[in-house]
Parts: C-alpha cells; structure tokens; sequence
C-alpha cells in the first residue's frame, strides 16, 4: 500500500473509532488459539505509528517507555502522568487506520483516577489501553529487579473499576499483572484470572526472558479464556520464535515495544557520529529516506489533492 493510499483511507469521528474497536475485538476472537497472533510494534509517536500503518501491520502498540524518551527524554519511572500520555495518544491515534494499544500505567492512582483514565483514553479514540498492579511510581518492568504490586484484592478493584468506567463496551481493557517476578507465575495466574472475572477483555502477565518463559505463557493462556497480551522484547526463548509461531504458544497479542525506539536510537547514534567524524553525511545517506519518501509518509500527496480540490 502507498502513502498516498494509505492517507486516504484514514477517515474520523465516532464511527471510526467504533470501527477500529469493533475490528480489534473481532480480530482477537480467536487469535493465539485458531487464529494467528496480532502483531502491535511499538511506537511512541505519529511518525513510528504511520510508518507501521505503511508496513501493513495490524495494529500498533503506543509504549510509555517510549512516550517518556520522546515527550520528555527521561526513563520510564513513572514521569508521564495521565494528560500527557492521553492527549498525545489523541493525536497518534487520529493519524492512522488501524487500532492503537496504549499503554496507561497504573491507571495513574485508585479507581476514581482510573474512572477519568478510561474516559480520556475513550475520548482520544485509542482501542484499548492496558492497567497495570504495581504500585505508584511505578518503574519499566524490563528494568533490572522484581515490582512491587498492589494486594490482590485492590488490583482486582482497579480493573473492575476500569471496566465499568467504559462509555464503549467495545473500548478494550487489557489488564496487566507486573507480580510474576515478585510473586511467583501462580499468583500472575490468579490474579489474570480474577481480572478476567471483573470483565478484563485481555490479560497481559508481564515476564522476563528467563528460560522457562514459553512453558509460563502456556500455562498463562490455558488457564484463560480471554487473549494474552505478550512482551516479546523480554528476550529469551521468545527472540528467537517467528511471528508465525507465536499463536502456537497460546500468544493472541505480540507487543514489540523496544523494536523502533531501539532501532531508531541506533540510527541516531550512527548517523550523529559520522556527521560529527566525518564533517558530512555522505557515508549515511543509503540509509536514510529520501525527501519524497519521508514526504509521503506523511501524507503530503493528501495533503496536496486536498488543496487542489479548493483552490483559492
């Protein structure tokens, strides 16, 4: 698919936004257990959201690790709070035509903080967001060391309370449990479980790379009967596997956090230091997008029918 193409097909409003909800659900009915896994790379702005709108995927993963290097350039520790990740999401989600996964922390306090969180993502037209247990401030649970999480009967509170918050029964609330590596995967096992109960859409336990992981997810998703949501950047075992394989594991939703923002930090440095040894950019330019490229990207060709459909 062009830009251009892919631009055109982006239309707004509410009915838009229940299209995308609606297709989300429906592509999650049967993924990880007849159907292929949904693959959501991660992204942390419009640019990243519209380059894998372009790429053909199905849907993108909005990261808060990533929102915290772009927005303000500082680890993830709990620094975004609740306007800043849903107006920017706001905009990210209104650029493209396929779902948006955001991710909303801890829900940014107790159930009345998630009651707004629920509501402003709602109203910035993402199609789901995922609620985590740790407890305030939270940290990236990638960083080296185990979370805290909140007692079993408040994490379950939160969610129901995310839950009920929905103005759209089709807004999808995927509840995140940081407890494994705390607590043991049987506590993650029951605390998913009593989410699934308070009406989560999707689970996502979070793991580590460890060598067990696979045979933890698997017991994850069979004591389950809603999706399960899987970091693949934990590493380990699940670096190795293909996307296509990945539904063989019990996996519904592949989230590629890292893959961009690590990808493009790279780049960054790479091209920074040639310009910087070499006095020109010479040695990076087969690299890099062409003017006509990035431009339509963008949408420019869009942009541009646009105007020419009312000339001044």
């Amino acid at each position: 698919m062009s830009a251009h193409e892919n631009t055109r097909s982006v239309s707004t409003g509410a009915g838009r936004t229940s299209r995308l909800r609606q297709a989300l659900r429906q592509r999650l009915a049967h993924a990880g257990r007849t159907a292929p896994t949904l693959i959501a790379p991660g992204i942390y702005d419009g640019y990243g959201a519209r380059m894998v709108a372009l790429a053909g995927f199905e849907a993108a993963y909005m990261t808060g690790n990533g929102v915290s290097a772009c927005l303000l350039g500082r680890p993830d520790v709990g620094l975004v709070d609740l306007s800043l990740m849903s107006s920017h999401a706001g905009n990210v989600a209104a650029c493209v035509d396929i779902p948006l996964i955001c991710d909303a922390d801890t829900g940014y306090g107790g159930v009345v903080a998630v009651r707004r969180t629920v509501q402003a993502f709602e109203a910035a037209g993402v199609a789901a967001i995922h609620i985590e247990d740790q407890l305030s401030p939270k940290r990236c649970a990638q960083l080296p060391g185990a979370r805290e999480v909140l007692p079993f009967e408040a994490a379950v509170a939160k969610i129901g309370a995310a839950v009920a918050a929905r103005d759209d029964a089709d807004f999808l609330v995927i509840a995140r449990t940081d407890s494994a590596a705390s607590c043991g995967v049987g506590e993650a096992i029951r605390r998913a479980q009593a989410f699934e109960r308070v009406g989560a859409g999707a689970v996502f336990v979070e793991l580590k790379g460890h060598a067990g992981i696979l045979e933890d997810i698997r017991r994850v998703a069979d004591a389950l009967a809603i999706p399960c949501m899987v970091n693949i950047d934990a590493g380990g075992p699940l670096a190795g596997l293909r996307s296509d394989q990945l539904h063989t594991h019990g996996i519904a939703i592949a989230i590629y956090p890292a893959l961009l923002r690590n990808a493009l930090g790279f780049a960054m440095r790479d091209a920074l230091q040639h310009l910087r040894l070499d006095g020109n950019t010479e040695a990076v330019r087969p690299r890099m997008l062409s003017s006509q490229e990035y431009n339509d990207c963008l949408g420019l060709p869009e942009v541009e029918a646009w105007e020419q459909r009312f000339p001044a």
